[in-house]
């Protein structure tokens, strides 16, 4: 797994790079001291995960965040398009405070998950190898607890909650306990890939990109009610 750091302390980001390329699978990719610079640097080098700061100089990382994982700006009158770009990074928001509403937000533009600075070497591990397959949530109690303290209230049920199936909603229901695939096919006693192609259906309708964007949509909109 290639990875970029962003964040503008550089004993932070040492630190972060000694505990990564301890893994045999992962290995340190760029490195970027501001907003603007890990946006740029992300575009370079095309890695799987980005672990970026929320507070940085110049842009910050929610802003960073939205700009990386946004849609390529358009090429200048008369210049050729740009190249397209290889799959989206995932983005792991890197905090001090966990019920910062900076990570919120974050969350909302598309990160997949965050992390405390504090966090233990195999907790940062974990978390990178988590958002990279994209299997689970990232400490969805927290998440949980970040969308009833954060979340915007829409009195209405969204359009695409009428658009799910009765096995989608449950599927989406447990996605947002952090359940794996594995673990929600066991429960609904149902196969693995039924469960994959569920989750696949629940992204479109709600319009999300991964399963963090989905389960916000659900708190978000009243259909999973946080508490």
């Amino acid at each position: 797994m290639r990875v970029v750091l962003a964040d503008d302390e550089r004993m932070v980001r040492t630190a972060l790079r000694v505990i990564l390329e301890a893994e045999p699978d992962m290995t340190v990719v760029g490195e970027a001291t501001t907003g603007a610079e890990a946006v740029s640097v992300v575009r370079a080098v095309r890695p799987d995960v980005v672990l970026m700061d929320v507070r940085m100089p110049e842009i910050d990382g929610i802003r960073a965040t939205e700009q990386i994982l946004g849609p390529p700006a358009p090429s200048p009158p008369g210049q050729e398009p740009s190249p397209q770009p290889g799959p989206v990074p995932r983005v792991v928001v890197v905090t001090t405070f966990e019920n910062d509403s900076y990570v919120y937000e974050a969350l909302r533009v598309g990160a997949s998950g965050f992390l405390l600075k504090r966090a233990a070497a195999e907790d940062l591990v974990r978390a990178v190898r988590l958002v990279a397959r994209s299997d689970s949530l990232l400490y969805p109690a927290a998440l949980r607890g970040l969308a009833a303290e954060y979340a915007r209230r829409h009195p209405a049920a969204p359009r695409w909650a009428g658009r799910l199936t009765d096995r989608e909603a449950d599927v989406l229901r447990l996605m947002a306990t952090g359940l794996t695939n594995a673990e929600i096919a066991e429960r609904l006693g149902v196969g693995p890939s039924t469960v994959k192609s569920h989750v696949a259906a629940v992204l479109a309708k709600t319009g999300a990109r991964d399963r963090t964007q989905a389960v916000i949509a659900a708190y978000e909109s009243g259909f999973i009610r946080p508490g």
